[in-house]
């Protein structure tokens, strides 16, 4: 006698687990639609500020996937606003630096190492980045800028190169570029996203990087 057949039921794939560690990567890509749905009036300013701040941070993929549970992913042909103009290497998997500056202000000045990446966020403050003393230890240093009602202000030395692009939506996005006449100079990419704020970044006049290439040799083991 034939053995009765049953039907194989579909394999369900399982879903990624929530536990799973967040990446730099996974966290700009969330920031991202975030950004969007602020430009297209499904956050207002206070929820995307509530949004941008939990997702620097979250540790899992478990506490970022509910941050845009209820909002359209940006693929499918949609880029994010400002995304044209993205520059600088992608993400490596180092630490990021972080400034947030929320009803407040933050400045960081002197003498600092300056990492690779730093995201800057501020609602209704300012944020101020000095590099003018600063030590670089790499060749590209990226600076992501988001502000709401507020402003964020770059200063670099005037012998290194100065570049970025981003946004205004009734704000100010300006970057005051500069090419180095040293090959080997340091670059500051500034990319940022204005709403009703400003972002600045130009160079600090009669400031430089002495001996900058003893010091790129140095810092960059050569």
């Amino acid at each position: 006698m034939d053995l009765e057949k049953h039907p194989q039921k579909p394999v369900v794939p399982a879903e990624p687990d929530a536990g799973f560690r967040a990446s730099d990567a996974d966290r700009d890509r969330i920031a991202d639609i975030l950004k969007e749905a602020l430009a297209l009036g499904r956050l207002d300013a206070e929820e995307h500020s509530e949004r941008i701040d939990a997702v620097y941070r979250a540790k899992t993929m478990g506490e970022l996937e509910p941050l845009v549970r209820d909002l359209p992913a940006t693929g499918d042909g949609v880029r994010p606003v400002g995304a044209a103009h993205a520059y600088g290497p992608e993400d490596t998997g180092e630490p990021v630096d972080s400034m947030v500056a929320i009803f407040s202000s933050s400045l960081r000045k002197g003498r600092w190492r300056v990492g690779r990446r730093t995201n800057a966020f501020t609602l209704f403050g300012s944020i101020e980045i000095d590099l003018t003393e600063a030590i670089f230890a790499q060749r590209t240093t990226v600076i992501n800028a988001t502000a709401i009602f507020g402003s964020v202000e770059v200063r670099v030395p005037e012998n290194i190169s100065l570049r970025g692009g981003g946004t205004g939506v009734f704000g100010s996005f300006e970057v005051s570029t500069l090419e180095s006449t040293e090959p080997d100079a340091p670059v500051v990419v500034v990319n940022g996203y204005a709403v009703f704020a400003s972002i600045e970044a130009r160079p600090k006049r009669g400031k430089f990087i002495a001996d900058l290439n003893k010091r790129l040799r140095k810092h960059l083991g050569h």
